[in-house]
């Protein structure tokens, strides 16, 4: 493993997390809030010298192998989330470690799960950052990264998005990675500022409209108010739901309609896929909860809100969902796993992974029937490879081990199994809200340390699709990192 590039590397990203806390210290200015300054000064000075310093190390070789992009990318996640929590910590409006550390990696992971019973108490630089982190996070820091620096070409460049994009299997849109990384976030950026202006549009406050943005754009959740979005208007609550469903869809798809290739993109499957079991869910609970409602029209807002930000694992609430049927409760939970688009800025399983898994399904069932017969699993028209499905495979059967294994530390907190369950799936998913305890008009404050920071693994593997993290903590690789493996070569 080559410990030097991948030291290089931290170093540099702690430096851009450095410049990007100024932008919350430019808040705190504006808002005139003095006492901050330091919460957000020292952290600033710790990663400034660290990242000097990491980025000091005279790297021998630009060699890397292919599980070392796997290191990377969570050892990068993991010192974004800790550095990240040290200004709430030092401002002491988290007092705890743990609470910053698990309410900073909410973020970064675009989760949205909160501890904090009283948001509004967040000072506005505060509350600026904990909304930032989702920004960040939602394309992936390393793509932040590679969009603005080139930390390597050809392959190495592709290794490093592959290992903190989601979804199954992570292509270019064009032939050099790091210009594919550029226009990813021009098109995220862009969305973004739409987005706000409409906001603006729709009279929601500048800074609000700011957070909420940030909070949407990387389907996190975080809101600056305690009533998350029900407070503002239906207009704005109108485009929060279809932006919310936009960062869910394929980033790939707004490059083919931007590239004038509109047909193709919407031939895409997965896109037929998302949006047929998005309209499928929204409809059937807009009609389950028609009665608690005075008109269909507030029953439909509620309903394709809601669906919108819970499959696209965003987290934001306009209703306590968790007072709804039984049945619209259930449909809650299944799209929670199910998730959005591979490609996005949404958690989940993914429409794509699903969609190869149930096909693979089906080429076995055909195999049982006609022993003789050639099948091969096609999606988005092309075949997928035995790699791939059997990847696939592998991440299905890890998701439902870290969830039992998840329930089984938490349960241990002596929730109910409702709360501990939803919490569990709430959290890997990367949605925020669960059910019982932990639904939208509840937080996650009252879990022990512990269960914390279990929540906190499952965010990261969530985010990071298992298999990052699951690369660093390897007894394996800590043990022998000589191992021979298919090298990538990497030029400066």
């Amino acid at each position: 493993m080559n410990r030097r590039f991948i030291l290089n590397i931290l170093g540099k990203i702690m430096l851009i997390e450095a410049g990007l806390m100024l932008l919350p210290m430019l808040v705190a200015a504006i808002y005139r809030e003095k006492h901050v300054y330091f919460a957000f000064g020292i952290p600033i000075a710790m990663l400034a010298v660290l990242g000097a310093l990491f980025v000091s190390v005279k790297v021998y070789s630009r060699t890397i192998f292919a599980r070392d992009g796997y290191v990377m990318v969570a050892a990068a996640w993991i010192v974004l989330s800790f550095f990240g929590a040290l200004p709430f910590t030092f401002s002491n409006q988290i007092p705890h470690l743990v609470d910053s550390f698990f309410e900073t990696v909410s973020g970064f992971t675009t989760t949205g799960a909160s501890i904090l019973t009283n948001v509004e108490a967040l000072s506005k630089s505060m509350l600026f950052w904990r909304s930032f982190t989702h920004w960040i996070g939602g394309m992936g820091v390393l793509v932040f990264m590679l969009a603005i620096i080139p930390l390597t070409n050809g392959s190495g460049s592709l290794q490093l998005v592959r290992a903190e994009s989601t979804g199954p299997d992570v292509g270019k849109l064009v032939p050099k990675t790091t210009q594919s990384a550029r226009i990813l976030y021009m098109i995220y950026g862009a969305l973004t500022v739409i987005e706000f202006v409409l906001l603006i549009a729709g009279k929601m406050p500048v800074f609000d409209a700011v957070c909420v943005t940030f909070g949407t754009a990387g389907t996190g959740g975080f809101g600056v108010l305690n009533s998350s979005v029900a407070s503002y208007g239906v207009f704005c609550q109108i485009v929060i739901t279809v932006f919310m469903l936009l960062f869910g869809v394929n980033f790939s798809i707004f490059y083919l309609i931007l590239c004038g290739r509109v047909k193709d993109a919407l031939k895409s499957e997965e896109l037929r896929v998302y949006l047929a079991v998005y309209f499928a869910a929204a409809l059937i609970i807009t009609i389950n909860i028609r009665n608690m409602y005075e008109s269909f029209s507030q029953s439909a807002l509620a309903g394709f809100f809601q669906t919108s930000s819970i499959m696209t694992t965003t987290g934001f609430s306009t209703v306590d969902f968790d007072a709804w049927p039984e049945l619209s409760r259930y449909v809650l939970l299944l799209i929670m796993c199910i998730g959005s688009c591979a490609g996005s800025t949404g958690g989940g399983i993914k429409i794509s992974r699903l969609c190869i898994l149930v096909k693979s399904a089906q080429k076995e069932i055909r195999c049982l029937l006609h022993p003789r017969s050639v099948n091969v699993v096609r999606f988005e028209k092309r075949r997928i490879s035995d790699k791939i499905v059997n990847t696939t495979h592998v991440y299905l059967i890890l998701y439902v081990l870290i969830i039992g294994v998840s329930v089984f530390i938490v349960s241990f907190d002596n929730f109910d199994f409702t709360t501990t369950f939803s919490g569990v799936l709430a959290t890997f998913n990367n949605i925020g809200p669960g059910l019982g305890k932990v639904g939208p008009t509840a937080n996650y404050s009252g879990f022990s340390n512990l269960s914390k920071l279990v929540f906190s693994l499952d965010m990261l593997l969530g985010r990071l699709e298992i298999f990052p993290i699951i690369m660093l903590f390897n007894p394996a690789l800590l043990k022998n990192y000589r191992i021979r493996k298919t090298k990538i070569s990497v030029t400066d």
